[in-house]
């Protein structure tokens, strides 16, 4: 069994904002796959479905960023899963709009919602998938602001897509492994 978390802020005022990347990666995986994400467990909203044959768990912790790692660490402990069956999907300011990255492991790199899901399992050693979001111009957002801010015109397209290859990416994760999708998708 694989769980995929798409980290984000529960609410309607939230679900459009750059910090919720995760959460609509999350949904456009639910729709793929033909699943509804209603069942609530351990501070998230889950539903289950397969990937070539695998039970995939997709997860959408209801703790606000910040607190992620309870959520996934309950979820990791209820069905016996090692942190290498995790991947986490959250937005990325250090990458431009649209662009992706695969990593095997690494550190939480300032993202809250990491540093908690680190803290909280204890490890580094778990894929993510980060979708870039840019920085903001400097002299116009506070970062808090541009992170809980939706996405302008001119990144609205280049998110739709990167939205698309996410899930293609999570998908081809579960499917073909890590590695296999990092040389797929890292380069896009």
């Amino acid at each position: 069994m694989k769980i995929i978390v798409g980290l984000g802020n529960p609410g309607r005022e939230y679900a459009a904002t750059r910090h919720n990347i995760g959460f609509m990666v999350i949904d456009r995986l639910a729709v793929a796959l033909g699943v509804t994400i209603k069942k609530k467990m351990f501070m998230a909203m889950v539903g289950q479905s397969l990937i070539n044959g695998e039970k995939v768990l997709l997860v959408k912790p209801q703790t606000y960023m910040n607190l992620s790692g309870g959520a996934v660490g309950a979820l990791l402990k209820w069905y016996k899963i090692t942190a290498s069956d995790l991947l986490v999907v959250y937005d990325d300011m250090d990458l431009e709009p649209g662009k992706l990255r695969l990593r095997p492991r690494g550190g939480a790199g300032g993202h809250k919602g990491m540093q908690s899901i680190i803290q909280v399992i204890g490890t580094e050693n778990f894929p993510r998938l980060r979708v870039g979001i840019g920085r903001p111009p400097e002299s116009d957002f506070e970062t808090v602001d541009y992170v809980l801010g939706s996405f302008g015109s001119g990144e609205a397209e280049a998110m739709e897509e990167a939205l698309d290859l996410a899930l293609e990416a999570a998908v081809c994760a579960v499917r073909d492994g890590i590695e296999r999708a990092m040389n797929l998708y890292n380069r896009r």
